[in-house]
C-alpha cells in the first residue's frame, strides 16, 4: 500500500468514511431530494474511487455495480465457490446455483428498493480506506467482501448511486465488517435530515463530547431490537395513541405473530402502516385534526390524507397537528411524531398526513420510514438488541444537518 501517496488527489474527497477515534467511523449522509434516498460515499479498489451509493441502514446487503468503474481495480479478488467467505455470504439464501465448486461465488443480490433480484452476483474482496481527521492521512485500507452486482439492479436507484451499502446485523454486511476491521462496540449512531446528517460506527465517546451533546446521548429512550432471520430489525409497537387518545384496532396485536412486528427502514421514505389498521388510524386521526380546526382538502397521491396548512400555528417541532405516539414495551416508553415528522408540506397552502396506507399485503403493520427518522437521534446497539431514540431535535434548537464531525452545534 504504499503507492498511496500516489493517488491522494483522486480520493482526497472520498470516502466521506472517517475515522473520528481508532474504535469509531463516521460518514456523512445526503438526501436526494427527487428520489428521497438517503446517500453515503465510499471509495474502494485501486485505484480508489469515490461511489455514492444508497444507504439501508437495517438492510443486509453489500453491492456495488463495478462495471461502472472507468478503470478496473487490479486490487479486486473474486471469492471462489469453494471457500468459507463464500458459504458465509449466503447465510438464510435458499437459492442453490448449480456450478462447479471452483467457479465464483455467486450471490442472490436484490434492491431492496424495487424488489428485483439478480442470481448472478459476483462475490468479490477488495480494499477500502479509512482517512484521519487528525492528519488528514489516509492511514488505513481494509479489505472489504461485496457484490458486484447486475445493471439491471441500478434500476430505482438514485442517479448517481452504484449500489446499496447495508448497515444491517448479518455478518457480511459493511457494519458489520467494519466492526471486525476496527475491534470497536457493535454501535451504530444514525441522524437523518431532509438536507444532510451521518451514520457512526463504534464507539460515541468522540462524538459526545460537550455537555449538550450528553444531555442529547442521554436522553434516548431504549427499547428492545427484535432481528429477524434475514436480519432486518423490528420494535415491538403495543399499541397507538393520536392527541393522547389510544387508537382501538380490529386485530388484538399490532406485534401480530410470524411477523416480526414493526420494521425499522431508511429505504422506505414514509412510514406505511398495513390497510387492516390503516383505517382506524386514519378515523383517530381525522377526529383529532377536527378536533383542533383542521380543514381537510383533496388528496395528493401518495399523499391520502391532506390538509388546508393555512392558520396553523408552527411549532419548534413543525406544524401543531395531533401528536402521534407508537408505545413501546409500556405507557412510559413511546416514540412520539410531531409535526415536522408526521406531515410533509406541498405548499404554501397544503400539507399531508406523511404516515401511508401501505396495502393488504404489507407483510408487517407498521414499517417505520426515513422522514420519520429525520432530527431524531437513533443508535442500534448490537451487543445489548436494544435501539435508543431521542424526541425531536429541534426541540433543543438543533437538527440532524447541524451536526459536524467531531462536534453538535446549530447553525
Amino acid at each position: 500500500m504504499a503507492s498511496f501517496s500516489i493517488f491522494l488527489p483522486l480520493f482526497f474527497s472520498l470516502l466521506s468514511l472517517v475515522s473520528s477515534s481508532p474504535n469509531s467511523l463516521l460518514l456523512p449522509i445526503t438526501k436526494d431530494t427527487t428520489t428521497l434516498q438517503y446517500l453515503t460515499t465510499l471509495s474502494y479498489g485501486t485505484p480508489f474511487l469515490p461511489t455514492k451509493l444508497v444507504v439501508d441502514l437495517t438492510g443486509s446487503l453489500f453491492w456495488l455495480h463495478c462495471s461502472s468503474r472507468k478503470t478496473p481495480s487490479f486490487s479486486l479478488r473474486t471469492i471462489p465457490h469453494r471457500s468459507l467467505q463464500c458459504l458465509t455470504a449466503k447465510t438464510n439464501q435458499t437459492f442453490e446455483f448449480p456450478i462447479d465448486q471452483n467457479h465464483p461465488c455467486q450471490i442472490l443480490t436484490e434492491n431492496t428498493i424495487t424488489g428485483k433480484v439478480a442470481t448472478d452476483g459476483k462475490l468479490v474482496e477488495d480494499v477500502v480506506a479509512f482517512k484521519s481527521t487528525k492528519d488528514s492521512i489516509f492511514e488505513h485500507a481494509h479489505d472489504f467482501l461485496f457484490t458486484c452486482s447486475h445493471t439491471l439492479l441500478l434500476n430505482g436507484l438514485s442517479s448517481d448511486a452504484k449500489g446499496i451499502v447495508g448497515f444491517g446485523r448479518s455478518r457480511t454486511s459493511f457494519s458489520s465488517q467494519v466492526f471486525n476491521s476496527i475491534n470497536s462496540q457493535r454501535k451504530i449512531t444514525f441522524c437523518l435530515s431532509s438536507s444532510s446528517g451521518f451514520v457512526q460506527l463504534g464507539s460515541t465517546s468522540t462524538v459526545f463530547e460537550s455537555s449538550t451533546k450528553s444531555e442529547i446521548f442521554r436522553s434516548l429512550t431504549f427499547t428492545p431490537l427484535v432481528e429477524s432471520q434475514n436480519h432486518e430489525s423490528f420494535i415491538n409497537v403495543k399499541s397507538i395513541k393520536i392527541g393522547g387518545k389510544k387508537v382501538s384496532f380490529n386485530t388484538p396485536s399490532l406485534s401480530q405473530e410470524g411477523n416480526s412486528g414493526t420494521k425499522l427502514s431508511s429505504i422506505v421514505p414514509y412510514t406505511t402502516i398495513q390497510s387492516s389498521i390503516y383505517g382506524n388510524f386514519k378515523s383517530a386521526f381525522l377526529k383529532a385534526a377536527f378536533s383542533m380546526n383542521m380543514t381537510r382538502v383533496t388528496s395528493v397521491a401518495p399523499f391520502d390524507v391532506c390538509f388546508d396548512s393555512n392558520g396553523i400555528d408552527e411549532s419548534k417541532v413543525g406544524p401543531n397537528v395531533p401528536v402521534i405516539d407508537f408505545v413501546l414495551q409500556s405507557e412510559m416508553v413511546k416514540w412520539s411524531i410531531y409535526g415536522r415528522n408526521s406531515m410533509v408540506k406541498l405548499s404554501d397552502d397544503v400539507m399531508c398526513l406523511g404516515l401511508l396506507d401501505g396495502g393488504v399485503e404489507q407483510k408487517n403493520p407498521i414499517v417505520i420510514g426515513g422522514y420519520q427518522f429525520e432530527d431524531v437521534l437513533v443508535q442500534f446497539d448490537f451487543d445489548s438488541s436494544m435501539v435508543g431514540f431521542s424526541s425531536s431535535l429541534l426541540m433543543r434548537d438543533s437538527s440532524c444537518s447541524n451536526f459536524r464531525f467531531g462536534s453538535i452545534s446549530s447553525q
